[in-house]
């Protein structure tokens, strides 16, 4: 994995150039402080939200920033190098100055509430000092648009949130940062220091109504001692090294590999199950106009890496999200529908508050697809597990009150077609069959009919449901392709895919029917060719889409547009604000030219690129809760293992020549096409070569270069 590292040779001076660091809640970057002699260590904390009960905007209910320390040499700094090391998840660094040197070790705890940095100083430099400096509690939506002199995002009635409170207590230091709304957050910390040595510990907790993250975060510290340190740390290397094993990819192209397992490392300092949601930002909260969790597409593309990556504990998060706010999300709908019907507004708090979604055909706008297409992550998280209960308490709950929300809003015409009153396309405008909408109310009623069959449930709306599936009017297009909705062409630069989701992630139009890749390809055309506001997810979108209909080179061409877009050193992201699904949704393009299995088919190397000639992977996690592993050899598929952990039927499509199989008991059973049947048991592993061939073991491939990221 040292390959994988990112390594400054220079020292960054920005959170997307530095080296970052997370344990799923807490979170920390380090940097040189801009304009100032001295290195920055940020605290920040995914769960420290405002709570206000007036104002369920964006403004009332954001994200918080907390404070951060500076570390203050004794002479100027001069240089410095860092190297994050993503398998043991820490940070080490130099900084010279012209008094000496100050070497750094960094770690969030991946298994408890602590950001810990040691330093050890030559003797010029033993009495430099740490200070912590707290940052403003008000939205960072405010704080950003006075930094800015944005009017449009300044809030004239904006009330602050109370000053911060320093002070030392018995052998340690704090700062307390009252809300308005109640609560707040706690800083904690302690410097143990031995001669040229030192050990700083910061503790962080956020707490509300009640205002005991105070104690949260002293207790965390009283007791910890210099050799706590070295028990909390090989605590932290193991859970990190456990993580990684999951799954194995290895691709010839390694600055790709290196980004990949970046998103990888990122993801899970970013979710963890008890910790926070991915937001915009994860943990490393900025100024930013962004400072919520938003759900009209964010959201859904940074967990769409943890279902094929086999990492499927970050995607309890959601899962959790939507069983402990059930009645949030209908409370986000007009009182007259909360009987049964839910919705996601376009931005929440953790606790799913928002303002309400209008109904379809009521102005200015109503995005009710939300809902739905979280749904779609929740399905997954239930087809990659094949858990039951994911799909009776959480996706079948939910996505029938999405679904119900659309039902008094369908028109039916002359001919018997259903017709959906004007909706929004997020970010694009209003329409009528509106294709966002379309399409996640198609997938959503053959889902909601396919979980009652699974489930034994004979729900009331089933008629009602296969009525919809029957009769719901074709998404409009034109001579470009996929339109905006009704009479609604896209004419106008725009960087989302939502009015494509029918080909990805949704699968309702693929590569198996005839005429939908003419389709799709005219479409992803079309939208690229109005290039104002293509931005980063869009590459990724463009990789996706091309991806599910197997043109491999024409992914990467998107996913390479990324790249030399605005991919920053670290592999983070950022427009005017951080938008960290973008990378992470180039890591599932990656998934998707390895392995696909939408329609209960497991497909191995269905779109790789042909300039990837070797590729290896191990143990992506495949719909029906098989785990694959796959060897390519130049340009041919040599080998694939199948493990089946839930008994599901299996369903492979290989180009490999003359399959058998080497190891294990089942029968492939040819269906044509490449494509064979399997009998594979639960627990059951299968081995599958080309006929004369013996099984290879999963290892690296060769290729040129290491550690892309970082600075130079």
């Amino acid at each position: 994995m040292s390959g994988q590292d990112m390594i400054w040779n220079r020292l960054p001076q920005t959170w997307y150039e530095a080296p970052f660091m997370g344990n799923g809640s807490m979170g920390t970057y380090i940097c040189k402080e801009p304009e100032k002699n001295a290195i920055r260590v940020d605290v920040n904390n995914s769960m420290v939200h405002d709570h206000r009960e007036d104002d369920k905007g964006i403004y009332g209910r954001s994200r918080l920033l907390i404070g951060y320390f500076l570390l203050h040499p004794v002479g100027e700094i001069t240089s410095g190098t860092m190297r994050l090391d993503l398998w043991d998840a820490e940070t080490r660094g130099c900084i010279r100055t012209t008094s000496g040197e100050i070497k750094l070790r960094a770690c969030v705890t991946s298994e408890s509430p602590y950001i810990i940095v040691e330093a050890e100083a030559t003797e010029g430099e033993r009495d430099f000092t740490w200070r912590f400096y707290p940052e403003s509690t008000d939205s960072p939506r405010q704080l950003n648009a006075i930094l800015k002199k944005s009017k449009n995002h300044f809030k004239k009635d904006y009330i602050s949130n109370p000053a911060s409170q320093l002070y030392e207590r018995n052998g340690l230091n704090y700062c307390w940062q009252p809300l308005l709304a109640g609560g707040g957050t706690a800083t904690v910390w302690k410097e143990i220091r031995k001669g040229n040595k030192s050990v700083l510990v910061i503790s962080n907790a956020h707490s509300f109504p009640e205002t005991d993250a105070l104690k949260k975060a002293e207790t965390a510290l009283a007791n910890l001692q210099t050799a706590d340190i070295s028990l909390l740390r090989q605590a932290h290397r193991d859970w990190w090294h456990n993580y990684y094993p999951q799954s194995f990819i290895s691709l010839p192209d390694k600055k790709i590999e290196n980004f990949y397992w970046a998103q990888m490392y990122k993801l899970a300092s970013a979710t963890r199950v008890g910790g926070g949601l991915l937001d915009n930002s994860g943990p490393w909260q900025v100024l930013t106009p962004w400072p919520n969790t938003w759900w009209n597409l964010n959201v859904q593309l940074s967990y769409w890496p943890v279902y094929a990556s086999n990492r499927l504990e970050l995607g309890m998060p959601v899962v959790d999200a939507i069983n402990n706010n059930f009645e949030n999300l209908i409370n986000n709908v007009p009182e007259a529908y909360r009987k049964d019907a839910a919705a996601l507004p376009v931005a929440t708090d953790f606790n799913l508050v928002g303002v309400d979604v209008r109904v379809p055909g009521s102005k200015p706008f109503a995005q009710v697809g939300n809902l739905p297409w979280l749904c779609h992550n929740l399905w997954l998280q239930y087809r990659y597990s094949m858990d039951e209960s994911i799909l009776r308490n959480t996706v079948y709950p939910t996505l029938r009150r999405a679904i119900n929300f659309y039902l008094p809003f369908l028109e039916e015409d002359g001919q018997g077609i259903l017709h959906l009153k004007e909706t929004y396309s997020p970010e694009y405008g209003n329409a009528k069959d509106c294709n966002y909408d379309l399409a996640l109310l198609r997938w959503g009623c053959l889902t909601l009919l396919e979980a009652c069959r699974i489930l034994s449930i004979n729900d009331e709306l089933r008629p009602t449901w296969q009525h919809i599936a029957d009769k719901l009017t074709d998404y409009p297009q034109n001579e470009d392709g996929m339109m905006i909705g009704k009479d609604v062409p896209y004419n106008r630069s725009h960087r989302h895919f939502s009015h494509l989701l029918m080909f990805y992630p949704l699968h309702l139009l693929n590569a198996e029917q005839e005429g939908s890749k003419e389709l799709l390809e005219k479409s992803v055309e079309h939208w690229h060719s109005l290039p104002d506001n293509i931005l980063g997810f869009s590459y990724t979108g463009a990789s996706l889409l091309y991806a599910a209909f197997g043109e491999g080179n024409k992914a990467l061409e998107k996913l390479n547009g990324l790249f030399a877009l605005t991919l920053r050193p670290n592999t983070m992201y950022m427009e005017s604000g951080p938008v960290i699904e973008t990378p992470l949704s180039g890591a599932q393009c990656v998934h998707e030219m390895l392995l696909q299995s939408w329609g209960k088919k497991i497909r191995v190397f269905p779109a790789v690129p042909s300039q990837w000639q070797d590729v290896r992977f191990q143990d992506l996690r495949a719909e029906g809760a098989f785990l694959v592993s796959a060897i390519r050899k130049g340009g041919k598929t040599t080998d694939i293992r199948i493990k089946s952990l839930a008994g599901e039927p299996c369903i492979l499509q290989t180009d490999m020549e003359n399959p058998v199989v080497k190891i294990g008991n089942a029968m492939l059973v040819p269906q044509g096409k490449g494509v064979y049947a399997l009998d594979i048991r639960k627990g059951e592993t299968v081995t599958i070569t080309s006929q004369a061939a013996e099984a290879s073991p999963i290892g690296p491939v060769e290729g040129k270069g290491g550690n892309f990221f970082g600075l130079p």
